[in-house]
């Protein structure tokens, strides 16, 4: 993409330790910066932060499910300033398949590897 740090990208990291509480406080003092994008990880905790910080700059977040968790309307269309990915997610399992689908039209059997085990 052409972004190399230190030269036209840079990155600001804040770490919690395990310390929720903090949380809020580091999500506000990103969102008090000059930052185009917050991106969450670590569970529904630091995407609600960050939230809560700002209603203006996107916010991407690897967090479970963000409909269920309160941070984005829907699927189909999130509203707000929140999106992210759920790769475990099974309501969107069908989504998946019909992508495949229509990315190999020719496949006519699809394997998966699945743990029945493991929800």
């Amino acid at each position: 993409m052409g972004y190399a740090e230190g030269e036209n990208l840079a990155i600001e990291f804040r770490w919690a330790r395990g310390d929720y509480e903090r949380l809020p406080a580091l999500a506000a003092d990103l969102a008090a910066k000059p930052v185009r994008v917050l991106a969450t990880v670590g569970g529904e905790p630091s995407a609600l932060a960050a939230k809560a910080a700002t209603s203006t700059i996107p916010i991407v977040s690897s967090t479970g499910d963000l409909v269920q968790a309160g941070l984005v309307a829907s699927y189909n269309r999130p509203g707000g300033n929140i999106t992210g990915i759920d790769v475990m997610s099974t309501e969107l399992e069908a989504k998946r398949i019909g992508m495949l689908h229509d990315l190999v039209p020719q496949a006519t059997t699809i394997g998966f590897l699945v743990n029945p085990a493991y929800a």
